[in-house]
């Protein structure tokens, strides 16, 4: 039997987005930018899952613009923000998904871009203290760049208080919202944030396929060049199917979500509950208190053997991480880990949920931890 508690890296995809996709795939397989019937379909579903997609995040369809992953939308945020905007101070942060924080990185090198990392308090959240004292050097030049939620610990930050930081000082704020993106609430319109990102097999949509949202009257130019789509600004053939697939698996989400957000929650804390109970000495880099209801990530004791155990469970039949999924070809170790002071004689695990697993599956999770302990001790 194998258990999935992996959904932080990717989700599976459900049978209602597949059926909406497969007509995209079969009969409407037309390129949108072509003029004829075919072309005019293709054009029109990608119009209409702009619209699903912006009612359910309260912002405008002329706002979103599709890409192929939320690493792209990260990607074309900062580097176009950089270019067009004039940013020559960036604030970010050390728990940043790479794929954020290596670009803060490279425009560092590349561009001359001033930046600073906010501190990490000791329970995975923003020091907004010490971005406020950040801040007090930004001018109208200036980009802030952090997470909504990590995607290894799960832990929030608040996007709200952080927007109103930046808009005191006229700086511009983009969010990596890709954890919380279906997960969370959002009325963009109202928020003080620039840009945000999403990523459609973070929802049990497809692979291949995310959005950028770009705040009215936040004006870049074409991050790919090529032909007008994306209304110039993303050119390149749509993924029609995929991004039909995203608007309906975001539309299932929020449609479900307060039963499904208290379900997981419930499996969530009977896990966190369960571990203490049988776990000697286990430890939680979640905060159980401010945290996205999907995730959490565990300090196992010193006695676990860490380059075995990820393994090991994997060889039970237990799908988890040890972080990012896009470092896992890395032996560095978790550079959120690191960040947080994690202690190096402990293995971090992350057990991230979704709707699909059952409490049959956590029982079952535990006993083969247990099992491991027994081994480890």
């Amino acid at each position: 039997m194998s258990i999935y508690f992996d959904n932080a890296a990717t989700t599976s995809l459900s049978k209602e987005v597949l059926e909406s996709m497969m007509p995209f795939l079969t009969e409407q397989y037309g390129n949108a930018s072509s003029t004829h019937s075919f072309g005019r379909s293709s054009k029109a579903a990608i119009e209409q899952s702009r619209k699903i997609i912006a009612n359910q995040l309260g912002c405008k369809p002329g706002e979103l613009f599709f890409t192929s992953c939320g690493t792209e939308a990260n990607n074309m945020a900062i580097k176009c923000a950089v270019r067009d905007l004039g940013i020559n101070y960036i604030i970010s942060s050390t728990i940043e998904h790479h794929c954020v924080l290596h670009t803060v990185e490279e425009m560092n090198k590349l561009e001359h871009i001033h930046v600073e990392y906010v501190k990490v308090l000791p329970n995975g959240s923003f020091d907004l203290e010490h971005l406020a004292s950040l801040l007090e050097k930004a001018n109208d030049k200036t980009l802030v760049s952090l997470m909504h939620a990590n995607n290894e610990t799960g832990n929030l930050n608040d996007i709200q208080k952080i927007g109103e930081l930046c808009a005191k000082v006229g700086a511009f704020f983009h969010s990596d919202t890709v954890q919380t993106i279906a997960h969370l609430t959002f009325n963009l319109k109202d928020s003080k944030v620039n840009f945000v990102s999403g990523s459609a097999h973070k929802f049990h949509g497809p692979k291949g396929v995310g959005f950028l949202y770009i705040k009215h009257l936040t004006k870049i130019a074409s991050y790919i060049h090529g032909g007008s789509q994306e209304r110039n600004l993303r050119a390149g053939t749509e993924n029609v199917a995929g991004i039909v697939g995203m608007a309906k698996a975001l539309e299932l989400a929020y449609a479900n979500l307060t039963e499904e957000r208290e379900r997981i929650d419930n499996l969530k804390t009977y896990f966190h509950n369960q571990l203490i109970n049988e776990i000697q000495d286990v430890k939680f880099n979640t905060n159980m208190e401010n945290s996205i209801f999907t995730v959490l990530n565990i300090s196992l004791p010193p006695t676990f053997s860490n380059e075995m155990t990820l393994f090991n469970l994997d060889l039970k039949g237990i799908a988890c991480s040890g972080g990012s999924a896009c470092s896992s070809g890395s032996n560095l170790g978790s550079h959120v880990m690191q960040a947080m002071n994690h202690p190096s004689n402990r293995k971090a695990v992350r057990f991230s949920f979704s709707k699909f697993n059952t409490k049959e599956e956590v029982d079952t999770a535990i006993e083969k931890i247990k099992e491991l302990a027994l081994i480890s001790a």
